[in-house]
């Protein structure tokens, strides 16, 4: 019964761990005991979480024992630029934990085990918005069709922990973990019309066209979606309790690199054309003194002669893949049980954001519309860095926790981290800029083993202005993100 119980919580994490994180990409602590005391779980021994903080810590656990949580953050996200000023969709996203910690090995053999899948993270967000580009002018008047702006990023990590005790005072510990990932993204893409290399006549390239009738971008609507990806990390701890009441914890996590494959990439460069071909019409016409369908049809001859059919159209399909890091970081922490009822507790924790997040490098395979590959000069395989230049972060996690009676204890904590998204980069789809968390918990003891365990975070609104121009696209430049969210985590543990 027990194994068919893990066996089920295990596969519920899997199905819905396309979890959002409350700074950067990462959750601020793992299951309700930690979030309830403003995630501080580096330097206080509590619960199998310890596995994603400090794997040293489960000497320290004197219980064979089970915890598993399921949670739900709520976002709320605003994007404004010179043709926006909406709320991004309220969405609701599931994610959990399950872990289990052995202690059976301890007393001969000063070994703790344990094996647990925790979610780390994501980002994510959805708006429909307007674009310069699809826009109808009708009467004196600008009507827009309004484009989807989609991000999904998730990442949980599976494995074992192993602890040691060197003495009753000092333990080690290490964690193995299996981490998988997934990747969508919707939205207009722009790049310089120089990525359109493509040879159009001698000394001339598609892009210098596009250059000379004023264009300083060129936009696709693109959907990339079915990207998965794995990779192996670890975790090292050291756990040191000096006395009864004093603990001190360190941990070191290693970057992992995520090859998500098995993607597809649609690109949709119709928009753009035929706004070319406007353009390109108008000319004709003012040139030469033509009506529309003559000088449309002159147009059309011209991309002929150039090795376009048009009448392919410009949409094509790719295989996709993209690189992604899960960055480094180091941590310590620290608790103290003031009394017997009251434990204080602090972490400080620097995440390598700099090296992990420079960009997520994309190739794309095998594309099927020879328009494209014409004008881009390849043969449908080209590879393009999305550029985010994220800025390393310092987190900083203040938590206490009171024991009302034998059955009840109460948490509280705030936590700070610094925003690692700069204004160069920001765009609707990645506003993963929050500074600021409150948090409140509690847990309740039904039996002797058995136990419920509940846990609030708000993390305050944070507001963000990109650089004017953007070096992402027209569309951002000036623009403004705003995020905020709550995040409710319900736990419950087991003694086996």
């Amino acid at each position: 019964m027990k194994r068919r119980l893990l066996a089920i919580l295990l596969l519920t994490l899997l199905v819905v761990s396309s979890a959002f994180a409350t700074n950067g990409t990462r959750l601020i602590g793992f299951g309700p005991k930690m979030n309830g005391r403003g995630g501080t779980g580096i330097g206080v021994f509590d619960s199998p979480s310890l596995m994603m903080t400090n794997p040293a810590g489960l000497t320290f656990l004197d219980e064979v024992g089970i915890g598993a949580n399921f949670a739900a953050l709520m976002p709320t996200t605003h994007f404004k630029n010179n043709l926006n000023d909406k709320d991004g969709d309220r969405n609701t996203y599931p994610l959990g934990g399950i872990g289990y910690v052995n202690t059976k090995l301890q007393e001969k053999h000063r070994i703790t085990w344990g094996v647990g899948a925790f979610t780390l993270g994501g980002m994510g967000a959805d708006y429909k918005l307007n674009h310069a580009l699809w826009v109808d002018t009708a009467g004196g008047h600008n009507v827009y069709d309004p484009q989807k702006y989609h991000s999904k990023l998730g990442v949980i990590q599976i494995g074992p922990s192993v602890a040691y005790q060197i003495n009753e005072k000092l333990s080690v510990g290490m964690s193995l973990h299996l981490m998988y990932s997934t990747l969508e993204f919707e939205m207009p893409f722009s790049m310089s019309p120089s990525a359109l290399a493509g040879i159009a006549k001698p000394d001339t390239t598609f892009g210098k066209i596009f250059s000379i009738y004023g264009y300083q971008e060129t936009t696709a609507a693109s959907k990339m979606s079915d990207l998965a990806g794995s990779g192996l990390g670890g975790k090292i701890g050291f756990a040191y309790k000096p006395t009864k009441d004093l603990s001190f914890g360190f941990n070191y996590t290693s970057p992992t690199t995520f090859k998500h494959t098995g993607g597809k990439a649609h690109i949709d460069m119709t928009r753009q054309a035929d706004d070319m071909i406007g353009r390109q019409v108008a000319v004709v016409k003012r040139q030469y003194g033509l009506s529309d369908a003559a000088a449309r049809h002159a147009v059309m001859m011209q991309y002929t002669g150039l090795g376009i059919d048009t009448a392919r159209g410009f949409v094509g399909d790719y295989d996709l893949e993209a690189e992604l890091t899960n960055p480094q970081s180091v941590g310590i922490g620290i608790s103290y049980q003031a009394n017997p009822k009251l434990l204080l507790a602090m972490d400080v924790e620097w995440i390598n954001w700099k090296n992990a997040y420079d960009k997520i490098k994309l190739t794309l395979k095998h594309g099927d519309n020879p328009n494209i590959n014409r004008m881009m000069g390849n043969y449908g395989n080209f590879a393009v860095d999305f550029p985010m230049d994220w800025k390393d972060a310092v987190m900083l996690r203040l938590g206490a926790e009171y024991m009302i009676n034998q059955a009840w204890t109460v948490r509280g904590g705030y936590a700070y981290g610094s925003n690692p998204v700069p204004s160069s980069t920001l765009i609707a789809v990645f506003p993963a800029i929050i500074e600021h968390h409150l948090t409140v918990g509690c847990s309740y003891n039904i039996c002797k083993t058995f136990s419920a365990h509940l846990a609030y975070e708000m993390a305050l609104k944070k507001d963000l202005t990109a650089d004017n121009p953007s070096i992402m696209a027209s569309e951002y430049s000036g623009s403004s993100n705003s995020l905020s969210g709550s995040f409710v985590n319900l736990g419950f543990a087991w003694k086996l």
